[in-house]
């Protein structure tokens, strides 16, 4: 059986699991190219019904999933929706920094215990763990933000699935585990991936945005660098960030959710994280926020 056939199956399995999901490229990007022109705002493949959106093409319906892969000959493994039931903790091990020494230090630090949960293996000796958060709980993506080599995934973000190919090797579920259903987030460690309380804002300020439509802008540009592709993602980035500030500077938009929103989608498409966070920095100068 081919890779492609091998995560096209593993992403069925999931399915079965109760998980959303989406083909990747061996990259482990999305791997469909956008139907849309730069700068749309379309919420996915329930908007439109064209691929193309990254994780907003996650479906949970085994002949939507078949017909995305066939779409995607090239894919060798597949993405899972991250949201209100499954948050990850990508604990990475490479470049002199190691995840899982860090959780261990905040474990013993802030008195809690690293939960027994769904773990998958990376191919470079980091893991992810599957966790899950209390309802109405909105946990934001972060890179570093935990600490050193943790990145947490959830709203609009993706995990790669077991049985999908990346270029050093397959993504496979720890042995001594298995899969179980995610264990909840440790309330100490759930606070640290929670942003701040936000300041008192002035009484007098523009008429704000409804929440929905707030959400609603950002997706879209968070969107925007999802579905860029090798040679404009770092322009798209940019072009999405100097957007997302201007909400920020009219106080539509947390700057500290356009940080984690747009760096976590630059790097599932392939930048690196401190490139990314460059290049958002670059676009809100001068905006206050």
């Amino acid at each position: 059986m081919s890779n492609h056939d091998n995560a096209l199956q593993a992403a069925l399995h999931s399915i079965e699991w109760g998980y959303e999901v989406f083909p990747l490229s061996i990259n482990k990007t999305p791997i469909i190219r956008s139907p849309h022109d730069k700068g749309h705002t379309c919420q996915g493949m329930h908007q439109c019904g064209a691929p193309g959106h990254g994780v907003g093409d996650a479906s949970s319906d085994p002949d939507t999933v078949r017909w995305l892969f066939d779409q995607a000959p090239k894919a060798v493994g597949y993405g899972i929706r991250c949201g209100a039931r499954l948050v990850g903790l990508d604990l990475d091990r490479k470049e002199k920094v190691d995840g899982v020494a860090t959780l261990n230090r905040l474990a013993e630090r802030h008195g809690f215990e690293i939960p027994q949960t769904t773990t998958v293996c990376t191919p470079s000796g980091g893991f992810h763990l599957w966790l899950a958060v209390p309802g109405g709980t909105i946990v934001p993506n972060s890179v570093g933000k935990v600490g050193p080599g943790i990145d947490v995934r959830s709203s609009r973000g993706y995990l790669v699935g077991p049985g999908s190919i990346g270029r050093k090797g397959e993504y496979v579920l720890h042995p001594k585990t298995g899969y179980i259903e995610p264990q909840p987030i440790p309330d100490q460690l759930l606070r640290l991936m929670l942003p701040p309380a936000p300041r008192q804002q002035p009484q007098r300020r523009p008429a704000a945005m409804s929440v929905d439509s707030s959400t609603r802008a950002l997706q879209g540009l968070v969107n925007v660098v999802l579905t860029s592709s090798e040679g404009n993602r770092n322009d798209r980035l940019f072009w999405a960030a100097a957007k997302a500030w201007e909400h920020v500077r009219d106080g539509h938009v947390a700057a500290s959710e356009v940080e984690a929103e747009l760096v976590g989608a630059a790097i599932q498409v392939g930048l690196g994280a401190g490139e990314a966070m460059r290049t958002v920095a670059s676009a809100g100068r001068g905006v206050a926020a």
